[in-house]
């Protein structure tokens, strides 16, 4: 067995990599070659808790299987801490072995990012430069890489509660994109106004983002709420733009917007546009016109861990990386 630590990720999973093992993951996703059951927490104290996502591919080229645990603590910044910790097994297909260990934090950092990015250049407009991210944690650090990744972008929005965080972030991010020009704040409706490409990820409970703050033309990644009840978006928003999700069976169960406006009868399933990995696919239309106002919901599935899992246990093979341990 392999043990590979957040370093070893990092080395081994790049985002350009990350975005095509994810871009790949969607389509398999898609044509129903995933066993994903949804994804189950339970509470550990407080706000806090331990989630478990398992997953399988069956994909003749591709089969595997694994699981991630997760504990989320959502007050661990202020220990200097992802909110996200735990661990990813990643099992021998053929044996059923347990094949790696590794750091799940970054590995659920980067797949999450990848998926904005894979979702953003399948939807986003070709000319996209202007980039608004909301909130400056650990997500925003990878999605800055995942969108300059798949859009030339020249100027850069951070937005947040804390103003001063927003800053340091920008600071930061400037000594890795020279070129760019990033600009802090706390004025979420200032930020958006000019923005082609908006990111939201906060553990907001409450809408941060409001439709009637969104240029035509613009593409949003809807990433942090990922409970039933957390909510970035408010109604506008889902009721006036076009939806991609990732899994809809996910998406109808734990996206806050969507579930609640489902619930209240004010809104159907069959108005959303249908999964991101079908439009990868050539299989069903992405945008269809300039100002067109796309959305990509992201919940995040097992099986963009599985596959990001399996590729970094392949490249450490390659690369002669990480610790063999004998169970």
């Amino acid at each position: 067995m392999i043990i590979l630590t957040s370093e070893d990720v990092a080395q081994l999973l790049p985002m350009c990599a990350a975005i095509e093992v994810i871009d790949t993951t969607m389509k398999m996703v898609s044509k129903g070659e995933a066993e994903l059951p949804l994804r189950s927490a339970i509470p550990v104290g407080g706000a806090n808790r331990m989630g478990i996502m398992p997953g399988a591919i069956m994909a003749p080229d591709n089969s595997c299987f694994g699981v991630k645990l997760l504990s989320l603590f959502p007050d661990n910044s202020k220990h200097g801490l992802s909110s996200h910790l735990g661990a990813y097994v990643l099992f021998a297909a053929d044996t059923g072995e347990a094949r790696a260990m590794m750091d799940a934090s970054l590995l659920t950092a980067l797949r999450t990012a990848a998926a904005s990015g894979v979702a953003t250049r399948a939807l986003a407009r070709e000319d996209a430069s202007v980039l608004t991210i909301i909130g400056y944690g650990e997500q925003a650090e990878h999605h800055l890489d995942a969108i300059c990744a798949v859009r030339d972008i020249a100027t850069v929005h951070v937005v947040g509660r804390d103003a001063a965080k927003a800053e340091a972030f920008c600071q930061t991010a400037r000594t890795h994109y020279p070129k760019v020009e990033f600009n802090a704040g706390s004025d979420v409706q200032s930020a958006v106004a000019q923005a082609d490409i908006i990111c939201t990820v906060t553990s907001s409970p409450t809408p941060i983002l409001h439709h009637a703050w969104l240029p035509e033309g613009c593409h949003v990644n809807v990433v942090g709420s990922s409970i039933p009840t957390m909510r970035e978006v408010d109604d506008d928003l889902v009721f006036n733009t076009s939806i991609w999700v990732d899994y809809l069976p996910s998406t109808l169960a734990q996206a806050g917007e969507v579930v609640d406006l489902i619930a209240s009868g004010d809104f159907t399933s069959d108005q959303l546009m249908g999964e991101i990995g079908s439009v990868l696919d050539g299989q069903l239309a992405g945008r269809t016109s300039a100002d067109q106002q796309t959305v990509y919901r992201s919940l995040g599935v097992a099986a963009q861990d599985l596959m990001a899992a399996k590729a970094v246990v392949e490249a450490a093979i390659t690369q002669g990386l990480g610790q063999a341990v004998r169970l």
